[in-house]
């Protein structure tokens, strides 16, 4: 209303345009005395001024997707204490707010004559250690040059990503390489480890079985062939889609978004707050969990 009333005041003047807008004059006019003297404002003024910059900073920091209730969460771990009701109340002036959800899109090609490993998890991806399921999936991309493929490889412990890779081609090596990242960030032999992935023919087919019987890691597939079968790796998948590629696209090429993944991907695993795994990032848990196993073994 006081931006209104600047933009018409010279025309009808200030207190004929109060007696029509459900604000007095005089609370006009000390607000614009404010703007002319910052000392004059009340203390909840200046602090929500400083918490503007704040929360700004937040947003932009994390790839302008957080809401209100991550923005709020970030600040407090930065000891920037302040309420809920009060970010909700400065994201919405500062007219920021968290992205949303699309709709899902399917990128899954299935192979029936082909034979599928048992399914092990039974649409179960809890499990108590980093290194004990691992799930895959991929997804598309729309740029200019036609369509490119990006596949990951998940760490259910922490929903980290210990692997991707970005293809302008669906064929297994999109995904053996993405694997092949996975093993040798994670030097995993000598532990039990399950992957899982739906039923795409790039994760069932003899060149990726076999590598995952090289390494002794245990297959699974989705049995009953619907997104819920490897749901926690379609969640990554989702955030992805949505954080990423539909907030800072349109896209030029492979090579634009091979980089963007990139720093996503880092972004994500150090840094983005997770409500599933207690809203740390999946970097911070895993290291607490290494922290407490050695502290038992120092202990024993």
């Amino acid at each position: 209303m006081v931006d209104y009333i600047d933009q018409h005041r010279d025309r009808f003047g200030v207190e004929p345009i109060c007696d029509v807008l459900p604000i007095a004059p005089s609370t006009y006019y000390e607000h614009k005395a404010c703007q002319r003297e910052p000392h004059r404002r009340s203390c909840r003024a200046k602090r929500d001024e400083e918490l503007k910059l704040e929360l700004r900073r937040v947003w932009d920091e994390n790839f302008q997707v957080y809401g209100a209730r991550k923005v709020w969460l970030q600040l407090n771990r930065e000891a920037i204490e302040v309420a809920r009701c009060t970010v909700e109340r400065l994201m919405k002036r500062a007219e920021i707010q968290g992205v949303r959800r699309g709709k899902k899109m399917f990128t899954t090609v299935t192979d029936e004559a082909s034979v599928r490993p048992r399914d092990a998890v039974n649409r179960d991806f809890t499990v108590d250690r980093p290194n004990a399921l691992w799930v895959a999936d991929l997804t598309y991309v729309a740029t200019w040059r036609g369509f490119v493929y990006v596949a990951f490889v998940i760490d259910a412990y922490a929903r980290r990503i210990v692997g991707w890779r970005v293809s302008n081609s669906l064929k297994t090596d999109i995904a053996l390489d993405a694997l092949e990242q996975a093993l040798h960030d994670r030097q995993v032999e000598q532990e039990e480890l399950i992957h899982h992935s739906d039923r795409g023919v790039q994760y069932v087919s003899i060149r990726y079985s076999e590598r995952l019987s090289e390494v002794g890691i245990t297959p699974s597939v989705g049995s009953v062939g619907d997104s819920y079968d490897n749901a926690l790796a379609e969640t990554i998948i989702g955030l992805f889609k949505t954080e990423l590629i539909r907030q800072r696209g349109p896209w030029r090429n492979l090579d634009e978004v091979e980089y963007a993944t990139l720093t996503w991907v880092n972004w994500f695993n150090h840094h983005r707050l997770l409500e599933p795994i207690g809203d740390v990032p999946p970097a911070e848990l895993e290291q607490s969990y290494y922290q407490q196993l050695a502290e038992s073994a120092r202990a024993a």
